[in-house]
């Protein structure tokens, strides 16, 4: 019983951080004027990785690893389905950003100044995450309320 709770507690903290950090790299991303902003862009992605990390190692641990209600449960859900599309236009969504800032990264550590003309760009990436981020949440109360079969 803790380790289910203790993994649902990390899963949900993963949401905080993943959802804050995605907010903040847009805000930041709309206004990158200097690349003193572009560390405050970074640590953003940095903490935005780090909850993807936590929301898919818990999500799979919670649905296949004998956690919760059983794999054939989420398996069979069409609130499950829906989550898993949402979950993977996000991950879509990420390839751009996640190689533009990857690239930025490695600019910046070889002490070179970055392009940030498609920073509006990614900023409105961000932002469309973070709203299929809102949806997951909607699906997800569905879910562990029933209203989804």
């Amino acid at each position: 019983m803790t380790l289910r709770w203790i993994v649902a507690t990390v899963h949900l903290l993963a949401l905080v951080i993943g959802s804050g950090a995605i907010c903040v790299r847009a805000t930041s991303l709309y206004h990158v004027t200097s690349q003193d902003r572009l560390r405050t862009v970074l640590a953003a992605d940095s903490l935005w990785g780090l909850a993807a990390l936590l929301w898919i190692g818990t999500g799979v641990w919670r649905a296949f690893g004998g956690l919760e209600k059983g794999t054939a449960y989420y398996l069979g859900s069409t609130a499950f389905w829906i989550k898993m599309s949402l979950l993977l236009g996000i991950l879509a969504l990420e390839v751009r950003p996640m190689v533009t800032l990857i690239r930025w990264r490695v600019a910046l550590g070889r002490g070179h100044t970055v392009d940030t003309t498609v920073a509006p760009t990614l900023a409105r990436i961000s932002v469309a995450q973070a709203v299929l981020v809102a949806a997951m949440v909607v699906v997800a109360t569905a879910m562990a309320r029933g209203l989804l079969p």
